[in-house]
């Protein structure tokens, strides 16, 4: 998806915590884009870092024209999650996969120029709210996930029983170690170890797969993006919890229901390597078992 942006004049750059390379990448990025008279806020731990107090201070709740976020899927997954819609990202992978993750080190400042210059496109990615209901005292807790949200059992628990509905229609009661709910965006991370379907990211689905399950006809499920999910806990006495995005999580109790839907706001992501999400599945999943390593080079025009 292309959309018309605006010039950006002020940016927002997050670097991965306890990463020494990123947090100096960060800072010698905001010196680069301030030498372009934009706006800069570092994320507060860079700063801290360098010792400076004075600078403005990252926040993610306000609008920034553009964001760049350096390190990998996890640092990204948690700066998306918290931004308003329509602020566009730019993932610079430090680490290993990044399969979220644009451009490279090698590949930052020219395609920051690319960015400045208008020439870039923006890719908008379904987020997830979950909201979790409690049975005993009626509370809910609300979240937002751009990969996934998990219920699973504790490594010491049973099986555990979980009813799953679709728009009020009664889809399964999974006998399993869990349930996978996920974006296409998130159809390459945990969902697809438990053997569900790669799913296009910018495809209007959600996706269920089931983790572990004790029976043969129990398979992945794609449903429209529309549709409303809840999972109810039908297990007593074991420990179940309910994870976001591998990076926040909270224990489950009896009769607890985790009700997801497709979120107002979705992520932008920024688009200026020419690499597709084929070229990403070949090149950083090894996908079909080709054995190449390197990825087709970011084009210059």
């Amino acid at each position: 998806m292309t959309e018309k942006t605006p010039k950006i004049q002020r940016a927002g750059v997050v670097a991965k915590r306890g990463s020494e390379e990123a947090a100096q990448t960060a800072y010698e990025l905001a010196e680069w884009l301030r030498r372009r008279d934009l706006q800069v806020a570092l994320d507060e731990a860079t700063l801290h870092s360098h010792g400076s107090s004075a600078g403005e201070v990252f926040e993610p709740g306000r609008r920034y024209d553009l964001v760049v976020v350096l390190g990998g899927d996890g640092t990204l997954l948690a700066v998306a999650r918290e931004l308003p819609d329509g602020v566009p990202i730019l993932g610079v992978n430090l680490g290993n996969l990044g399969f979220l993750t644009e451009v490279n080190r090698s590949e930052l400042y020219p395609g920051l120029v690319k960015v400045l210059e208008g020439r870039f496109r923006i890719e908008r990615r379904t987020l997830l709210d979950i909201e979790l209901l409690r049975a005993a005292g009626g509370e809910s807790t609300s979240f937002r996930v751009l990969n996934d949200a998990v219920i699973t059992k504790g490594a010491l628990a049973r099986i555990i029983e979980l009813t799953i509905e679709v728009d009020g229609h009664l889809v399964a009661r999974y006998r399993s170690d869990g349930v996978i709910l996920a974006t296409p965006t998130g159809s390459t991370a945990y969902s697809l170890s438990a053997g569900g379907p790669v799913v296009h990211p910018l495809l209007p689905v959600l996706l269920l797969a089931p983790l572990s399950p004790h029976a043969l006809t129990l398979r992945p499920l794609v449903v429209p993006a529309s549709s409303l999910v809840e999972v109810t806990l039908g297990t007593r006495n074991e420990e179940v919890y309910l994870t976001l995005d591998g990076q926040e999580g909270t224990a489950l109790s009896y009769r607890d229901t985790v009700r997801v839907t497709r979120s107002d706001v979705s992520v932008g992501l920024i688009k200026v390597s020419g690499r597709t999400f084929y070229d990403s599945l070949r090149g950083k999943l090894r996908w079909g078992g080709l054995s190449e390593t390197a990825e087709p080079p970011m084009p210059s025009g």
